[in-house]
């Protein structure tokens, strides 16, 4: 019993010496990338490679058995005729095909084969039939988590170390030439290399999944920490690239990023620049680095390890490196990203990929700002349109009631004029802005009723019911005037009394409701789906008031605000629901 003990022991440290082996290696950026890419075949190549170092190592570390006795010495020396061998090998072969799959296990299995069958000793032919088998059969069972990007865990890992180890001394008994030579040998080995190899397959295995998730939390700390510098820099960046916001947007940038200097340049002139060197690296001055005018020309993301390479001329200026990105707006490039360090060993491979990734998304934000601005002035011009559309009919009306009233009372036509012209200005007032505050809009709703009422004299009563808090709330100019229009023109048809026109504007849980009300005859049915949406064939005017209306408030607003109908014999009811602005 005491010698097994001892065989624990051995085999313990030599599996001990493999996992040290495999710790050091998973830190190893390569190799990690490797893990990452397994199901490649470069990466496979390489990764047989390395186990097949790890197999050679196992097997010239085992422990040499004669006769049930442990022999020490014997590390590079072929085994005695008899012997047999107790190594890590099917730690190795096991662990490569769980990693690789089959065609890594079967490699690494056989290169183990290879030198274990040189070794020498009892039956060498055992162990390359069972190192073969070990790694189909690892291998095999590790295809099923690279199919799924996986690795065993250390359960698993346990679980198929006993196997494996199994299957090794399954052969042994299988194929040995002497069956009782290979129970002896089997009771003497068995119970330490099940236990080593499979706990030596576990911990490896765990090695690779903590570095693993080590790898993934840190790529999921610094995603986070992107996403929030390229939320807090995305207001700025919206705005383009002028002195203001590009300093803000620096400063953010610094707090965020290990830099020492960070600064945003347009073609010609430096916006920005917070940190080190500030003292001559200045806002409003010309770009003073040579390399910064090298990525503007070129295109091209530049990195600098020394202060000659960046092209400093001032004396003294502390900066020692820098990557420099250029930013792009619609593939044009527009300027640059530069974060400086004062040592130059701190800029790393790292910090490059961070400064790409970060001008990409600035530059992304940038592009998305001018898209916005766009955007915005066209539909600047597309209101601008729509109001100049509102029933030029109207003037002409106007004009020919007044022209009728001078001869039969001036003092009423000057009146008329004097409204007109308030109207004619409220429109010139509308054409340059969007939006109005609500008492204005009724003062050109009651320059039109004055000049409606002229026409048809007490044929439509005008009722206001006005919440008085909100007379300074904003809407679109023309909004009340054209429903009051509408409901003029069409609600009453052929009667002349006991006509009525109600206006309402209420507050309703932070949105403003207006409406129009008016006791016509209704709307046809027909007619009423298309109200707001497309032109209606109108006798007067060209029909397509509501539905530039329509368009002006979705513009606005957004689909929210969009007119609604409702109408029956009794009349008809047209509302809005807008948000409520004041006017400051």
């Amino acid at each position: 019993m005491l010698i097994i003990l001892a065989l624990f022991i051995l085999m313990l440290e030599r599996a001990g010496l493999i996992i040290i082996l495999a710790y050091l290696l998973v830190n190893i950026p390569h190799f990690q990338n490797l893990l990452n890419h397994r199901q490649r075949m470069n990466a496979k190549v390489q990764l047989i490679i390395v186990f097949s170092l790890f197999a050679i190592i196992s097997n010239f570390t085992g422990v040499e058995i004669f006769e049930n006795d442990i022999i020490i010495e014997q590390l590079f020396s072929p085994l005695s005729p008899g012997s047999s061998l107790a190594n890590t090998r099917v730690l190795t072969i096991g662990v490569s095909g769980l990693v690789g799959g089959p065609f890594v296990g079967v490699f690494v299995g056989g290169i183990s084969a290879i030198i274990r069958y040189t070794q020498g000793g009892a039956e060498p032919y055992i162990y390359v039939v069972s190192s073969l088998l070990i790694g189909l059969l690892s291998g095999l069972f590790g295809k099923q988590f690279i199919r799924k990007n996986q690795f065993p865990n250390f359960k698993e890992g346990a679980i198929v170390g006993v196997l494996m180890e199994g299957v090794q001394m399954f052969s042994i008994l299988l194929l040995g030439s002497q069956f009782q030579n290979a129970l002896s040998l089997v009771t003497f080995i068995a119970l330490p290399m099940i236990l080593i190899n499979s706990l030596g397959t576990a911990m490896f295995l765990s090695i690779i999944e903590s570095t693993r998730r080590r790898e993934e939390q840190t790529r999921a700390v610094q995603t986070h920490d992107v996403l929030e510098l390229a939320n807090k820099t995305l207001p700025f960046f919206r705005l383009g690239l002028h002195e203001q916001s590009t300093k803000e947007a620096a400063t953010i940038i610094k707090e965020f990023i290990k830099v020492d200097a960070v600064s945003i340049t347009n073609h010609e002139r430096i916006l920005a620049h917070v940190g080190a060197a500030s003292d001559h690296h200045q806002s409003g001055e010309e770009i003073i680095t040579d390399l910064s005018r090298e990525v503007i020309k070129s295109g091209q993301t530049k990195e600098a390890h020394s202060h000659e390479a960046i092209g400093c001329q001032v004396p003294g200026c502390p900066l020692e490196a820098a990557v420099i990105i250029p930013l792009y707006t619609k593939d044009r490039i527009v300027g640059t990203l530069k974060l400086y360090f004062t040592d130059k060993e701190a800029l790393t491979f790292v910090e490059r990929q961070l400064a790409e990734g970060l001008g990409n998304i600035f530059s992304s934000q940038l592009e998305l700002g001018q898209a916005e601005e766009e955007a915005r002035l066209l539909q600047d011009a597309e209101i601008k349109s729509l109001q100049a559309q509102v029933n030029p009919h109207f003037f002409f009306n106007a004009l020919n009631t007044i022209s009728a009233l001078i001869r039969v009372d001036s003092e009423q036509a000057r009146s008329l004029l004097i409204h007109l012209s308030h109207f004619f200005r409220a429109n010139l007032q509308g054409f340059r802005t969007n939006l109005i505050p609500l008492h204005k809009e009724l003062h050109q709703v009651t320059a039109y009723l004055q000049i409606e009422q002229a026409r048809f004299p007490e044929r439509v009563s005008v009722q206001e019911q006005i919440d008085e808090s909100l007379k300074s709330v904003l809407v679109p100019p023309f909004l009340i005037q054209v429903l009051v229009e509408n409901a003029f023109k069409h609600a009453f048809k052929e009667r002349k009394t006991t006509n009525e026109i109600v206006i309402s504007v209420c507050e309703e849980l932070n949105h403003i409701l207006i409406s129009v009300k008016d006791n016509g005859a209704g709307i046809v049915r027909e007619d009423k789906s298309d109200l707001g949406k497309t032109p209606v064939t109108s006798t007067e005017g060209t029909g397509s008031a509501l539905e530039n209306l329509t368009k002006r408030l979705v513009s606005l607003f957004g689909e929210e605000a969009k007119l609604h109908f409702e109408s029956d014999e009794n009349g008809t009811l047209v509302w809005c629901r807008l948000p409520k602005k004041e006017d400051n």
